[in-house]
């Protein structure tokens, strides 16, 4: 059998290069897993195992795959003006250092593995966009931009979540998986 790992088990864009801390991180946890693991070729009692190790490995690949795919999304050049805008201000939200920037960095680097983090993260970048466009004086083409935004940024940001599984995302701890003990 064969086992997939970082890159190779989930696609990610290169923008981040996120496949290959989620490939290290695979291997961290993978290392643990089989660490009591005295025989190989008992596939029922490995498969147990391996069953944890895709559950144990979903919030910090989960995190990066969609910090990566959303940024893949709204970086691709476009003509609309709700993702320039969007990229605009993701750019002028990292621009503001402290926690914003280190914040994001940790996110992506592998580092902070934590995906309400990220949604955090997103929902502050989303509020700075807004404050953006309303401040000094909220304008009638401001509104229609920050109502297309928000589509934008909801129609990208839940597909990539749901097909990385809320569950497995958000609650990892709810798996039963994660509590197995190991075979005898």
């Amino acid at each position: 059998g064969a086992l997939l790992l970082g890159d190779a088990f989930n696609s990610r864009h290169p923008l981040t290069g996120g496949g290959m801390t989620v490939a290290l991180s695979d291997i961290v946890v993978l290392r643990d897993l089989l660490r009591p693991v005295r025989n190989f070729n008992d596939k029922e009692a490995l498969s147990k195992y391996i069953e944890a190790f895709y559950t144990l490995r979903k919030p910090l690949a989960s995190t990066i795959n969609t910090f990566a795919s959303a940024m893949y999304k709204f970086f691709l050049i476009s003509s609309d003006e709700a993702k320039m805008e969007i990229r605009a201000a993701c750019f002028d939200y990292l621009c503001l250092g402290g926690v914003c920037s280190s914040g994001m960095l940790a996110l992506v680097s592998g580092l902070n593995p934590c995906p309400l983090s990220l949604a955090l993260h997103f929902f502050a970048m989303t509020v700075y966009a807004f404050a953006r466009l309303m401040l000094p004086f909220p304008l009638i083409k401001s509104f229609s931009l920050v109502a297309r935004m928000t589509l934008s940024g909801v129609g990208t940001i839940f597909p990539i979540i749901k097909a990385e599984g809320v569950r497995q995302m958000f609650f990892p701890r709810t798996i039963a998986a994660i509590y197995r003990s190991p075979p005898a």
